[in-house]
């Protein structure tokens, strides 16, 4: 019998929804809390009897990948692996990965200075976004539409004790609908697809904020960037966003290693949770 153990650090729907599916699967699967996890050197992977694959769901971004790079070290399969976390965590890594393998996205700068960010959004132009390197929800993202504002958030930045605050992430302000696109991959397959759609007067898409999720086809174009987007940072499982740019088409803004899919089982026809552990069940016999 396969034995999943699910890494969480808050035990969301998504988790126990991938509990639940495990059991009903009769599955060998254990709930794991990451913040109880103590490891050392000298630990081995007898010492744990977690079973043949990790799912790796901390909200945490630096607890899962550290964490991951622990478990990896004593011999267990993660999914997503440290490299994948690492570099879907960061939103400027995510970018040049993608740039790298020519996949479209809006225009993104990166500055190391309140100065160099002034310059950057000067050459930009108004409007833009600032985001932080790391985080989710969409919490930390502020659009900038005049220098005074920009001024303001620059200023705040510089004045945070974290020091990636200082390392800024700039976009451009991409004209869409008042939606963007969340895919969702599993082991090289889209399967399925969801508009995210803005709450209110709040111009984010976030379904944790409030969006609204409605069942988005799966046309080949959209399947081919996604694909290619999700490979560009090492694959397994993933949440590939997009937004729909009026003349430019689909652009890939976001990959996210630890993907939500509340708002997509709404509205979606496939069991998502039973096709993550199918794939965690391939990855444990490989």
């Amino acid at each position: 019998m396969v034995e999943i153990c699910i890494i969480y650090d808050k035990l969301r729907f998504e988790e126990r929804a991938l509990y639940d599916k495990a059991i009903k699967k009769n599955l060998n699967a254990q709930l794991i809390d990451a913040k109880n996890l103590i490891l050392s050197t000298s630990s081995r992977k007898s010492d744990l009897q977690f079973g043949g694959i990790l799912l790796q769901r901390t909200v945490s971004y630096f607890r899962g990948l550290y964490l991951t790079s622990c478990l990896e070290f004593l011999g267990y399969k993660v999914i997503n692996n440290f490299n994948v976390g690492e570099i879907c965590g960061n939103k400027l890594v995510t970018s040049l990965h993608l740039a790298k393998h020519h996949i479209p996205t809006p225009e993104t700068g990166f500055a190391f200075s309140a100065e160099g960010a002034r310059k950057m959004l000067n050459k930009m132009g108004y409007p833009a976004v600032l985001k932080p390197l790391i985080g989710s929800w969409g919490r930390g993202v502020f659009p900038i539409r005049d220098e005074e504002t920009a001024n303001i958030l620059v200023e705040t930045r510089e004045e945070n004790g974290n020091a990636l605050s200082r390392i800024y992430y700039i976009q451009e302000m991409v004209e869409r609908p008042p939606r963007d696109v969340r895919c969702i991959v599993v082991d090289d397959n889209v399967i399925t697809a969801i508009y995210r759609y803005s709450p209110g007067n709040e111009w984010r898409t976030n379904v944790a904020m409030g969006g609204k999720a409605e069942k988005a086809t799966i046309t080949n174009e959209l399947e081919d960037i996604v694909l290619r987007a999700a490979r560009s940072v090492g694959g397994g499982i993933l949440g590939v966003d997009l937004m729909e740019d009026r003349s430019r088409g689909l652009l890939v803004h976001e990959i996210n290693n630890t993907v939500e899919f509340r708002g997509a089982q709404d509205v979606s026809e496939v069991d998502i949770a039973d096709a993550i552990l199918d794939y965690a069940i391939k990855i444990a016999k490989s």
